[in-house]
């Protein structure tokens, strides 16, 4: 399989659904931090990239490969200013899956702060044929390896 899931024999095993959740915590460096010492906005972005690439690596997707995933899209509304030193909780819910295309909502909370989310965004992939270059089906064993290191709704 030329996206190398690890188990593609499996794929029937276990349905992804919206509603399934990824929580990964990611550390705040200080070199992170603006002059007004909060996080700077272009950084809310790779903490989300961080999380993501979890999620993928997780799931034994591994680039480069001859199809795969991309970011179609990617926002972010920035709530509260994240401050050194602190670690980031970034939640991935799934929320829609297509063909090609599934969408994610992600909220960012400081671990350990119950005053709710420092930002939200919103993640798009499309399954792609790099080669093509157009997107694809999402391959059935690829969304059950996802599905692997999701929580299910």
């Amino acid at each position: 399989m030329p996206h190398s899931v690890s188990d593609p024999d499996s794929a029937s095993s276990v349905a992804l659904s919206p509603g399934a959740t990824h929580v990964v915590d990611v550390p705040l460096r200080w070199g992170d931090s603006d002059a007004m010492d909060h996080l700077n906005n272009t950084l809310y972005f790779r903490l989300m990239e961080e999380a993501r690439m979890q999620i993928l690596y997780g799931a034994g997707l591994r680039l480069p490969a001859d199809d795969g995933p991309i970011l179609a899209h990617a926002s972010c509304d920035f709530l509260r200013p994240l401050t050194y030193p602190a670690t980031v909780r970034v939640t991935h819910t799934l929320t829609r899956i297509g063909r090609s295309s599934m969408e994610f909502e992600l909220v960012l909370e400081k671990a350990g702060d119950e005053g709710g989310p420092y930002a939200r965004g919103r993640n798009v992939l499309v399954w792609m044929d790099y080669v093509a270059n157009r997107s694809a089906p999402w391959p059935a064993a690829a969304l059950a390896a996802l599905a692997r290191v999701m929580r299910a709704a």
